[in-house]
């Protein structure tokens, strides 16, 4: 792990993003913001998913320090493309960021997305999985004005 014993503690912010696309025979099933899939409703339990995950990063990814994540929202929206857009948002006031826990509570919602409808298809593909933003550290990184606002910050 890396020493943060020297830093100081600020309130970290960090915004990851996942693209899964979906081919027709599971767009077939999306109703009300959300896919009927075989399991149940896919995006709700892939957010369900995503937000467990970023808890457990640390037990996932040997050097990351153990985070009290403060908050951790995950959103799924359907784009023109048919791809479910995964955004992870999670917070912290620590020595460290949260990049690696926004970016696996992203990864892990993707995957479930995948699992929850691949008896409606094996050709969905998850792309796309990266940091669009994080504030607080040593620098900001990102632009994202879709999910963070400057009162966030």
């Amino acid at each position: 792990m890396v020493d943060v014993s020297g830093k100081t503690v600020s309130r970290r912010i960090a915004v990851a993003q996942a693209r899964v696309w979906l081919p027709g025979a599971v767009m077939a099933n999306l109703a009300d913001g959300d896919i009927a899939g075989p399991k149940g409703p896919v995006f709700q339990t892939a957010i369900i998913a995503g937000t467990m995950a970023c808890k457990k990063t640390p037990e996932l990814i040997p050097f990351c320090h153990p985070l009290q994540l403060e908050d951790c929202k995950i959103t799924i929206a359907v784009n023109g493309a048919d791809e479910a857009v995964i955004q992870c948002r999670t917070v912290v006031h620590y020595k460290t960021g949260v990049e690696m826990e926004a970016l696996t509570g992203a990864t892990v919602a993707a995957l479930t997305v995948y699992d929850m409808c691949k008896a409606l298809s094996h050709d969905i593909v998850i792309r796309d999985i990266r940091l669009v933003a994080k504030y607080g550290g040593k620098s900001d990184f990102g632009d994202d004005t879709t999910t963070t606002t400057a009162t966030d910050v």
